[in-house]
């Protein structure tokens, strides 16, 4: 699997992308995520949320100006019923001026998505509509036991310093000669790992750069999605690429951190 800190191969599916990309829900304008595109970034997610209209907009002029085949689009969909599935999709590619995706996402699905799913997904992929199959959830360990099945060309799972059980449950499944991709996401833990208030006495909050960092420094990982609100933002996680990989005294101290805070915070996801 080719891959290195700013450039990789996602996977099986053999798509060129940049390692942070860009998920569309935060409220960042149009300038931002094309500003992004010109550094490299071109891993453009359309999740939940209503505020993806600017993401929508960037995409429709990076389109307009000639960048659709450098462009790979992640169009995410939560209905369970396949009708409801193509649905959403299709309306999806219309609000961005596009007739097909590069990524089909199977949204939270903790348990293997119904037969009658994975025929209408795989009948999507047949017209043309999506080139490749994706699943995002959090249960950790089925990852692990899809990740043989050729149905999935990726995953989409959640990792940071204070969730790092995807090490443990199901990162060995991305060390074959022909991995599906791995996308991960939450690399902030919701804004906990930035607050003051959730930080072990004595330690500052980590920035946002060096939570993407984290991931980025994972060689199974592909791609780290960030989610800017602003332009502000959007120049801080591009920050990211120009720092590097971690140091190893960075990676302890992150660690600690994010160990403190899992072992603090509780929440419903561990």
């Amino acid at each position: 699997m080719e891959s290195d800190y700013l450039t990789a191969t996602l996977g099986r599916t053999g798509l060129k992308v940049g390692r942070l990309g860009l998920a569309g829900s935060y409220g960042a304008p149009a300038r931002a995520y094309e500003s992004a595109f010109e550094r490299g970034c071109n891993y453009f997610y359309s999740g939940s949320g209503r505020r993806r209209s600017q993401m929508k907009q960037a995409v429709q002029n990076l389109v307009t100006q000639g960048h659709r085949d450098k462009m790979v689009i992640s169009i995410q969909t939560y209905a369970r019923m396949g009708m409801m599935t193509e649905f959403f999709f299709k309306n999806a590619l219309s609000s961005m001026g596009i007739d097909h995706a590069d990524i089909l996402m199977l949204g939270w699905h903790n348990s293997p998505p119904s037969s009658r799913l994975m025929d209408f997904a795989l009948s999507m992929k047949e017209k043309g509509l999506a080139r490749f199959i994706g699943m995002s959830g959090h249960n950790r360990k089925l990852f692990k036991d899809l990740a043989r099945d050729n149905r999935f060309d990726l995953f989409q799972i959640r990792y940071n310093p204070a969730h790092r059980g995807a090490e443990k449950d199901c990162f060995s499944a991305f060390e074959t000669d022909t991995p599906p991709g791995l996308v991960t996401y939450t690399a902030t833990r919701w804004g906990h790992l930035l607050q003051q208030k959730h930080m072990p006495k004595k330690e500052s909050p980590l920035l946002a750069r060096d939570c993407y960092r984290f991931s980025l420094s994972r060689p199974q990982v592909n791609i780290c999605l960030c989610g800017p609100k602003d332009e502000g933002q959007m120049a801080h996680a591009l920050t990211a690429l120009e720092k590097g990989p971690l140091s190893p005294e960075e990676m302890e101290r992150i660690t600690r951190i994010g160990s403190y805070v899992h072992d603090h915070q509780k929440g419903f996801f561990i």
